[in-house]
């Protein structure tokens, strides 16, 4: 669906209204009108708009002395003051007070319309600059993704294929695998990238509030409603609306949330009015939605819906050739934060590390070696400073070698062995028991991995 920009005109001639509203929106406008300030102030109050065509003379107030009220409103918009006494005196004070430029009534249609897209290209250039720094901030911390696995990697590059696209995505795995890095990293990879990506934790909110985060309400809808407020459906317009833990979703919201999907459509909790907007869905959820479907606590019509395109982030314990890196990231960013302190991890503790499953995945990663700094007393990190002795994991055998009789069938396949031939069968044990990992085998085998590719193209084992 492609967003048409709003425009405001605040004027108190109907028939000027009704001959420039007709203009704009045979090019393409959505256009709002209004006759007064005060109805100008609502429409502002309710809807987002790109610019205004503000009356100086109202009758209800003055334009000059609005204009500063309406760009307080929204900052970004752009203003163009209509007026039928022009004078040098009330167009320098419009400029002043951030008007973008000042024409006289009666005004000429195609000079009034090249001086709109004019404002609105300011407007896209001062949002996109705003946008921009945005994007280089947050892609400098939150937006680092550390993928050195292959699992990871593959991830990746299809995340930046689905970025390209509208289609909303449905992102699943286990609890603190970074799913929601996951669901930023679409969002600054694709055409929105300027606008808003609003996050919505669906477990975090409590069922009776949650239709009003997502829609909005009006004054008085309900007990305690003393404002009006713009619900996150609407703050995200033309950006990324990302629904955490969507799985725990309330039914009830359920069907209005599919109800918002299939149209773009929605109405604040207390009003009549339908509102639209243009925003890209991206879910998470961690629970297994067929068994939420299954036990009817989640709509299959909604699942369908949202999961246009699925991208599964793979547990920590699939991708070992992530932990060090991981824990080499979280150890530089410290340093920035603290920078005198040193820490690096006792080659037994990374050993631990890399033969540990990670049942809270990076998150329980991070929160290791986080413990493992307060606690370590020369900043070289043992495996005592990270677990206490009662939870600290079982290192599994060093040999790569399931069993006695295993290690024998290279005898009856080579009567007479060779260290190659052992080495080749040792190599292959190895990397079975790791997965495939090569980083991982490399790490047990104690060699680099470049050092396991060559072994393995000499001994002629492809991918």
């Amino acid at each position: 669906m492609k967003h048409s920009q709003k425009i405001l005109i605040l004027d108190d001639e109907e028939a000027l209204r009704a001959i420039i509203a007709q203009r704009l929106k045979r090019k393409g406008y959505e256009v709002l009108e209004a006759g007064t300030a005060g109805e100008g102030l609502a429409f502002l109050n309710d809807t987002l708009v790109d610019a205004v065509l503000l009356d100086i003379k109202l009758p209800d107030g003055d334009g000059l002395l609005l204009l500063p009220k309406i760009k307080q409103m929204q900052t970004d918009l752009q203003v163009i003051m209509l007026t039928g006494n022009g004078t040098i005196e009330s167009a320098i004070e419009a400029m002043k007070l951030g008007a973008y430029d000042y024409l006289t009534k009666p005004c000429n249609l195609s000079e009034l319309e090249i001086t709109l897209q004019k404002a609105l290209e300011k407007r896209r250039l001062l949002l996109e600059n705003t946008g921009l720094r945005q994007v280089v901030s947050r892609h400098a911390s939150e937006l680092k993704i550390v993928a050195e696995s292959e699992a990871m990697t593959s991830l990746l590059n299809m995340t930046r294929k689905v970025a390209q696209t509208d289609t909303s995505v449905l992102i699943q795995g286990e609890s603190g695998v970074g799913k929601e890095l996951i669901a930023q990293a679409i969002h600054f990879w694709s055409s929105r990238v300027n606008r808003p990506c609003i996050p919505v934790n669906a477990g975090a909110i409590p069922e009776t509030l949650i239709e009003s985060e997502l829609f909005g309400h009006e004054k008085g809808a309900f007990t305690g409603a003393g404002t009006q407020k713009i619900g996150l459906v609407e703050m995200a317009d033309n950006g990324t609306l990302f629904l955490d833990e969507i799985g725990e979703m309330p039914l009830a919201i359920q069907v209005k949330l599919l109800r918002f999907l299939e149209s773009g459509e929605f109405r604040r909790v207390g009003d009549t009015r339908l509102r639209q907007v243009d925003v890209r869905i991206v879910a998470a959820t961690n629970r297994d939605l067929g068994q939420e479907i299954a036990q009817g606590r989640f709509r299959e019509d909604l699942f369908y819906r949202l999961n246009g395109l699925t991208l599964l982030v793979p547990p920590l314990r699939e991708r070992r050739g992530d932990i060090l890196p991981l824990v080499h990231h979280f150890l530089k960013t410290q340093r920035k934060e603290l920078p005198h302190e040193r820490y690096s991890l006792a080659p037994e503790t990374q050993e631990q590390l890399l033969n540990y499953d990670f049942p809270g995945n990076t998150r329980e990663l991070f929160h290791l070696i986080e413990r493992g700094q307060i606690l370590s007393a020369d900043g070289i990190i043992t495996p005592g400073d990270i677990w206490p002795e009662k939870s600290a994991p079982t290192l599994k055998s060093s040999s790569a070698f399931a069993s006695e009789e295993e290690f024998l069938q290279i005898f009856q396949e080579h009567p007479y062995p060779s260290l190659d031939d052992v080495e080749k069968a040792y190599i292959l044990s190895t990397l079975k028991k790791a997965k495939g990992n090569k980083t991982q085998t490399a790490h047990i085998l104690g060699i680099s991995v470049r050092n396991l590719y060559r072994k393995l193209q000499t001994y002629g084992v492809s991918e």
